[in-house]
């Protein structure tokens, strides 16, 4: 394999304690005194998932964090709903970066379930510890309308067969992409991925919070806010992406052509240049209209 030599820039290495005992794997990069940018990874995947982001030169500027979230990577993995079915367990993990790292006013960006955890973050401790907010391809309002049918291969989760639970988790993966990468960038998310045990997946999907709940939190957001999400996404669908736009009406929504789940990663130069200038933004709040365009940013620009 032609990246099996590959060095990837591994960050400075915090082990974090929650509130709960959980020991997360946290990793960092770039200018440690520069503005602070939290990235929020989703199920079964890993801090590494946002490679594209903290190799990325221009990106250097902010202070880049991000983690495992319990269950997955190298972060701890308990056993037992009680450890994925309450909401403040997962706030908590964010609040223990923050609180751990000493971070300053950070951007907390979440992909995916990281988009519900930061949803859940702010149910419970607000934004006014935050200088902005990013939601990536997610759904902080659950409702059913929204979920995909790319979702149908992970419905059963019961497996006790490693090479089924393989073809499931390559199959989940696959759909995680609308512009697929290449083979050795997918066997080491594939690798990634496997190490969230099947029973903590489904542990996991029992989770979920009252959209009544959800959308009141989104209604008291002030701070900038970016809504990224890919218009080819077949497991949360875009519409998602409108209704948190909804409830957070000074939000920028940018809408991204031929991209899936992960565009972060599929047009990774695009985004990256959108990130920056958001991140910048946030340090002057009143420049964010300026900065990045309003609404429903299309992938020409």
């Amino acid at each position: 394999m032609t990246s099996a030599s590959k060095t990837r820039p591994s960050g400075r290495r915090h082990r974090v304690k929650t509130a709960d005992g959980i020991a997360l794997e946290v990793r960092e990069w770039g200018n440690p005194h520069g503005p602070e940018l939290v990235l929020v990874t989703g199920v079964a995947q890993s801090y590494l998932s946002f490679e594209k982001q903290f190799s990325a030169p221009e990106l250097q500027k902010f202070r880049i964090i991000s983690f495992d979230p319990r269950g997955h990577g190298l972060s701890d993995k308990p056993f037992g709903d009680q450890w994925y079915q309450q909401g403040t367990r997962w706030s908590s993990e964010v609040q223990s970066v923050i609180d751990a790292l000493e971070l300053r006013k950070p951007v907390l960006a979440g992909w995916s379930l990281g988009g519900r955890i930061v949803r859940q973050y702010l149910v419970d401790y607000g934004d006014r510890q935050l200088s902005g907010i990013a939601f990536l391809s997610c759904r902080p309002v659950e409702v059913p309308e929204v979920i995909g049918n790319g979702n149908a291969v992970v419905k059963k989760l019961d497996i006790d067969d490693l090479a089924s639970r393989i073809d499931v988790a390559s199959a989940f993966l696959q759909n995680c992409f609308g512009l697929q990468p290449n083979a050795d960038e997918f066997a080491f998310a594939l690798a990634y991925n496997m190490l969230c045990p099947f029973e903590i997946r489904q542990q996991i999907g029992k989770w979920s919070t009252e959209p009544a709940i959800s959308e009141a939190a989104l209604r008291r957001v002030t701070v900038p806010t970016l809504i990224v999400h890919g218009r080819d996404d077949i497991l949360v669908l875009p519409g998602a992406a409108d209704i948190t736009a909804r409830h957070i009406p000074h939000a920028t929504l940018s809408l991204y052509d031929g991209c899936g789940h992960s565009v972060f990663f599929e047009a990774a130069e695009r985004f990256n240049n959108e990130l920056v200038r958001f991140v910048d933004a946030c340090r002057d709040p009143a420049s964010v209209a300026g900065t990045v365009n309003r609404r429903a940013l299309s992938a020409a620009s």
